[in-house]
């Protein structure tokens, strides 16, 4: 009996080894990456997820967005050297410029449409390394890019795990639409794509019609939703009804530690200057989603399409309930998150020890 006891203990434990094994998603990180806004906090719950095995971060492919892919690659490396793992994490450099879109053509849209947030169209990119600028706590001492592109990675990687890959595109999506066309046979091999992109039900953030993410580069945003994938898609519609504050500033700062610091200098003076300041959430969202999809609280299955016509409606996202264009695909639109556990688990997250301890 008592043998019995035992076996049937160990057949419970690999059990439960074998399930917390597969739970370990396998997440390729694609991002127009910065020190702190919303790539850099998604990217310290990563690194902290993955630390814990709830996540197998294979990888942060880089994309223009935010800022050119020049610059995201010195605020990418020194952060993978701050949170400890640059020997697991590799950083690939991926596409520097949209497929069509470009810096000339959104001066005339400035004038035309008016805008919002520009991202890297903001300047003309960087032709000098002595035009970046080095993170608030200096530059990576010993990590450097790893050789293989942003693209080639993101297909050797869904080749070599089928059907196990999920690709949290928090930038735009030009990496994956490169990937996609370069390599079709990978599509039928992603697990599923999570995005922070687009805007269904509300303005844009950059233009009146349109999101940031799909309005740098609608061409590719077009390529990818239309992919026959799993998708899942934060847009500002949940994204700028979850709101960073002071409340929740205080809750990390109040601890010890790297990131606390790094949130004090590079948010701090905002918060000095302006006790009232705020800003929305935006790649934190789909990061926690990966280990937490019970946040989502509203969600639709809506065909999602992206307007890639220059004129007014340029990077226009659409969500058809029916009647869409022939070759949009369903997706999951997420309009709501509970919004004190997502807080909670966000707090719990980015206060832990850095570098990361397993």
């Amino acid at each position: 009996m008592q043998a019995l006891i035992k076996s049937c203990a160990l057949a419970l434990t690999l059990g439960l080894s074998a399930t917390s094994l597969q739970a370990a998603e396998k997440v390729i990180f694609d991002t127009d990456f910065n020190v702190l806004n919303d790539d850099g906090q998604a990217f310290i719950m990563l690194a902290q997820l993955h630390a814990q095995k709830r996540i197998d971060l294979l990888g942060m492919t880089l994309v223009s967005g935010n800022a050119w892919v020049d610059q995201e690659q010195v605020d990418a490396l020194k952060a993978v050297e701050r949170m400890g793992v640059e020997n697991e994490i590799g950083v690939y450099t991926g596409a520097a410029y949209p497929l069509l879109h470009d810096f000339a053509s959104y001066e005339q849209e400035k004038a035309l449409f008016g805008s919002g947030w520009p991202g890297a169209f903001k300047n003309p990119r960087p032709t000098a390394a002595s035009q970046l600028v080095a993170p608030p706590d200096g530059l990576a001492t010993h990590t450097t890019l790893r050789s293989e592109s942003a693209v080639q990675f993101i297909v050797d990687s869904v080749k070599k795990n089928p059907h196990e890959v999920t690709i949290l595109a928090v930038g735009p999506l030009t990496n994956i639409a490169l990937a996609i066309r370069s390599a079709p046979e990978i599509v039928p091999l992603i697990k599923r794509i999570v995005y922070m992109g687009g805007a269904i039900e509300i303005p844009g953030n950059t233009t009146p019609a349109a999101e940031f993410n799909w309005w740098f580069d609608p061409e590719a945003a077009k390529i990818v939703l239309r992919s026959p994938i799993e998708h899942v898609i934060f847009p500002n519609d949940v994204c700028e009804n979850v709101i960073f504050d002071a409340s929740v500033y205080k809750r990390i700062v109040s601890q010890k530690g790297v990131i606390p610091d790094l949130y004090k200098t590079v948010l701090g003076p905002e918060f000095d200057k302006d006790p009232n300041h705020h800003s929305f959430t935006w790649d934190s969202l789909p990061a926690l989603f990966l280990v937490h999809p019970e946040l989502v609280t509203e969600s639709k299955d809506l065909w999602v399409d992206v307007d890639a016509h220059f004129g007014p409606d340029y990077g226009r996202s659409m969500g058809y309930k029916k009647g869409a264009p022939v070759g949009t695909q369903k997706a999951k639109v997420v309009f709501a998150v509970d919004q004190p556990r997502f807080w909670d688990e966000y707090v719990k997250l980015v206060t832990l020890p850095a570098p990361v301890k397993r």
